[in-house]
C-alpha cells in the first residue's frame, strides 16, 4: 500500500479571537497534512522534532490519537518546544508570531524505509533551513533513488521575505527534487513578487519540474503542466478559519 511521508515542524499554535487566547493546537504546515490523511485513514509518517516537555507531549500525544505513529519523532531533551501565536482577523485569516529554543542537535533519527510510489511530502522553511540540510537531502535522495513522489510546498512565509534572494539556490534545489509543487498567491508574492500563474510556471517552475497546482485562496485553482493549462473555481464556503487551509488543500489532493 502507498505510503505517504511527511518531514517538517511540529508546533503548539495558541489561537486568539481578539485580543483573548481561544485554543491551542498541534500545528505545522506538513504536519497539518499528515494529521487529516491519518484521519481518514491513509498509511503515513510524519518525520520531525519535538521538546520532552509538556508541549511536546501534547503534540505526540495529539498524533497517536489521531493515527500518526511517533516512530519518527526525535525527542530532544534539551531546548523547548516551539510555540506560535495565530491572531485571526476579522476575515478569519491569521498572522503569526513564532517561538523558537532548538538545541545544536537537530533531527537524530533513522529516516523510514520508501518505496517506489510513496509520496514524500515536504515545505515551509524546514525545507530551507541550513542547519537541517544535510538531513533534509538525505531524505530527498532516498526518495529519487526509491522513485517515489515527491511533492513541494513552499509554504513561504512574509517573515523570511527579506531573505527569499539568499535562500533562492535552496529553493531550486527542491524544485529539483519535486515531481509535483504546489504553492499559494502568497509564497510565490513574498518569493519572486509575482503573481500571474502562467509567469510563475514559465519562469520560476516549469524548468525544475512539470507539475505546477497554484491556489489563490478563495479564488481560481491554478493547474500547470507541459501539456495541460486548465483553471478550476474553488467552492465557495464560509470559514471559521483559513488555518492550515492550504495544509489540508494538499492532503486532499494526496488522498484523491
Amino acid at each position: 500500500m502507498r505510503k505517504v511521508i511527511g518531514i517538517g515542524e511540529t508546533i503548539l499554535d495558541i489561537i486568539f479571537r481578539g485580543e483573548q487566547p481561544s485554543v491551542a493546537v498541534p500545528g505545522g504546515s506538513v504536519f497539518n497534512g499528515i494529521i487529516s490523511l491519518g484521519r481518514v485513514g491513509a498509511e503515513v509518517c510524519f518525520i520531525s522534532e519535538t521538546g520532552n516537555d509538556r508541549v511536546g507531549n501534547t503534540i505526540l500525544r495529539f498524533m497517536c490519537e489521531n493515527n500518526v505513529p511517533t516512530d519518527c519523532m526525535s525527542v530532544f531533551p534539551d531546548g523547548k518546544s516551539p510555540i506560535s501565536l495565530a491572531f485571526l482577523g476579522e476575515d478569519n485569516d491569521a498572522e503569526y508570531l513564532f517561538y523558537e529554543k532548538y538545541p545544536k542537535q537537530r533531527l537524530d533519527i533513522v529516516f523510514p524505509k520508501i518505496y517506489e510510489d510513496d509520496i514524500v511530502i515536504f515545505g515551509s522553511f524546514y525545507a530551507l533551513n541550513p542547519v537541517l540540510r544535510e538531513k533534509m537531502l538525505e531524505l530527498l535522495n532516498m526518495a529519487r533513488e526509491k522513485k517515489a513522489i515527491v511533492y513541494y510546498d513552499p509554504n513561504f512565509r512574509i517573515s523570511h521575505k527579506d531573505e527569499a534572494m539568499r535562500l533562492a539556490p535552496t529553493i531550486i534545489e527542491n524544485l529539483e527534487y519535486a515531481n509535483i509543487v504546489r504553492g499559494s498567491i502568497d509564497d510565490f508574492l513574498y518569493m519572486y513578487n509575482l503573481r500571474d500563474a502562467d509567469k510563475i510556471y514559465k519562469d520560476k517552475i516549469k524548468f525544475y519540474c512539470p507539475t505546477f497546482l497554484y491556489t489563490a485562496g478563495a479564488g481560481t485553482i491554478s493547474l500547470r503542466t507541459s501539456s495541460i493549462s486548465k483553471e478550476y473555481l474553488a467552492k465557495q464556503v464560509e470559514t471559521v478559519s483559513t488555518i492550515g487551509a492550504g495544509d489540508n488543500f494538499n492532503a486532499g489532493l494526496i488522498y484523491g
